[in-house]
């Protein structure tokens, strides 16, 4: 093995630097020391892009109760109300805290300025500097957590597997740092998932290159429980054109008016929901799904041109001047879009306190399954989860931390890693493999799926988990294993739910079924 080997003891053990790994570590830092990994840029994660901003009751013509609900009908009925609570309830003390700490949200006068989104019931939803709400949260928790101190940031760092001890706690992980031919071994009294979502397995998607559903794949490792792996969210609108990203176009140009026509120009949303446009997203994303299908066309057009083009260009002003450098006015003309993988409602099963079925390993945010989003995540709910889910998986970590010592590495570990043995792959092998994998993913296991279409996508999946068993020490080997074994589990569960419920659907399967209110959990 031409890595060195450098072993690290902390107090906690964060992986993922977003939201809710950065409001978690706020928390922890007063409990003892913290180690943050990040296997990118310290600000490079799913909610650097969030546009449309964070959903809370905070005006006075709002309630707790109407966001409760508005989140329990978008969710399909398979959210677990007490998750829902806790995101209603005290996702207003968690913004007021942003605010106190310096976060600022966009303001009409005196007074924060609220916006509409799909599904929603009430004007809710607060944004920052138009449509970068995500940056401004980012931007206010890492100096929050610079002032916090205690903490340390491992960056560029690729976190291979954690560690299990004898008992079947999580006392560690094992990393990789590519550029200076180091592997870490960082051992903690707690660790905690923060790593996000799996947008990246298929072939359209919203999210950035760090989201691989590296946490699915570890915590399933390391025999903790999965669960709602096959609720996979297709955002309805993203940029649809040849060459460039599937850039996001924010729910929020629905919530200020902006029209989907399909190809002709025809206005179709009528037919498929009362609330068109504003319908819930799984709704919208088929309606889209369907008029493709119908006209042979592989966009549809969201129009904005209708509405006043300063206010346009003042409101999205990011997604604007996106859509300038591709030559798109979005003043001007129609946007063609399509939908896109956008947000993984599923994840590592946990408890209202960030606890997995691992004692030791906790997980908030994306990469975590509370039961809160159900079958379909209600827009804008995602940032405010990473608050006030990644504050109490802090708090829970910190508990669980106070009666546990420092654990020493286990020996069989640090033989394991010096002899270890690794598979041969070429750059080019493994680009294929991944490409071919986002591709069978998007077409077998995508917005409509169908036993024949999820089998077939088993069945190459299989083939390639085979293949590669000891990746090499590099991002893009061990990266494509978990994004192997993590597209296995959301196939699976896809195959295992045999009737369509919020964002899964089966074409094969079109009802609900009689046990549609059953979970999927998975489980090595």
């Amino acid at each position: 093995m031409s890595y060195s080997l450098e072993q690290l003891s902390t107090d906690f053990l964060i992986i993922g630097g977003g939201v809710a790994g950065l409001r978690a570590a706020i928390e922890l830092a007063r409990n003892g020391e913290v180690i943050v990994v990040t296997k990118d840029a310290p600000l490079e994660s799913s909610t650097e892009y969030a546009q449309g901003g964070v959903a809370v009751v905070l005006s006075d013509e709002d309630e707790i109760e109407i966001h409760f609900e508005d989140t329990i009908r978008a969710g399909d009925g398979l959210c677990i109300r007490k998750s829902v609570g806790t995101l209603v309830e005290e996702g207003p003390m968690r913004i007021r805290e942003l605010i106190a700490w310096g976060a600022e949200f966009d303001q009409e006068g005196s007074k924060l300025a609220f916006t509409q989104e799909a599904a929603h019931s009430k004007r809710r939803i607060l944004h920052a500097h138009g449509d970068s709400t995500g940056k401004e949260i980012l931007r206010v928790l890492t100096d929050k957590v610079r002032q916090a101190g205690r903490t340390t940031k491992i960056d560029f760092a690729f976190t291979r597997d954690l560690i299990i001890d004898l008992e079947g706690r999580c006392i560690g992980a094992v990393v990789v740092r590519q550029k200076e031919e180091k592997v870490l071994v960082i051992m903690a009294r707690a660790v905690l998932l923060a790593t996000g979502g799996a947008g990246r397995l298929f072939e359209r998607t919203t999210n950035p290159p760090v989201a691989t559903g590296d946490g699915i794949a570890m915590s399933w490792r390391a025999g903790a429980e999965l669960m709602d792996l096959e609720f996979v969210q297709f955002h309805p609108t993203a940029l649809y054109r040849h060459g460039t990203p599937s850039f996001l176009l924010s729910e929020a140009m629905r919530g200020e008016g902006g029209m989907l026509r399909n190809i002709h120009g025809l206005r179709f949303m009528d037919r498929y929901h009362p609330a068109r446009e504003l319908a819930p997203r799984d709704v919208v994303t088929r309606a889209i799904h369907a008029e493709l299908l119908a006209t042979g066309a592989d966009h549809v057009f969201l129009d904005m041109t209708h509405l006043s083009p300063d206010y346009v260009r003042k409101r999205f002003p990011r997604i604007y001047s996106t859509c300038m450098s591709y030559g798109i006015d979005i003043t001007a003309a129609p946007v063609p879009v399509s939908p896109a993988a956008h947000y993984t409602m599923g994840g590592v099963r946990t408890d209202l306190w960030g606890a997995t079925t691992v004692p030791g390993l906790f997980a908030a945010g994306e990469a975590a399954c509370t039961g809160v989003h159900g079958a379909n995540r209600l827009a804008s709910n995602s940032l405010l989860e990473g608050l006030v889910f990644g504050e109490r998986a802090g708090l829970g970590a910190a508990r669980y931390a106070a009666r546990r010592e420092r654990p020493l590495p286990p020996k069989r570990l640090l033989r394991a890693l010096e002899r270890r043995t690794e598979d041969v792959f070429t750059a080019s092998d493994i680009d294929y493999i991944r490409q071919s994998l986002r591709k069978i993913m998007w077409e077998q296991v995508g917005i409509v799926r169908d036993k024949k279409g999820i089998t077939n996508a088993l069945k190459k999946l299989k083939e390639w988990d085979r293949m590669i068993k000891n990746p090499p020490l590099d991002r893009a080997a061990l990266e494509l294993k978990n994004m192997i074994q993590a597209s296995l589990l959301i196939a699976r569960s896809a195959l295992s739910r045999e009737g369509s419920v919020g964002a899964h659907c089966r074409g094969d399967f079109p009802a609900k079924g009689k046990d549609w209110k059953k979970r999927i959990i998975m489980k090595k």
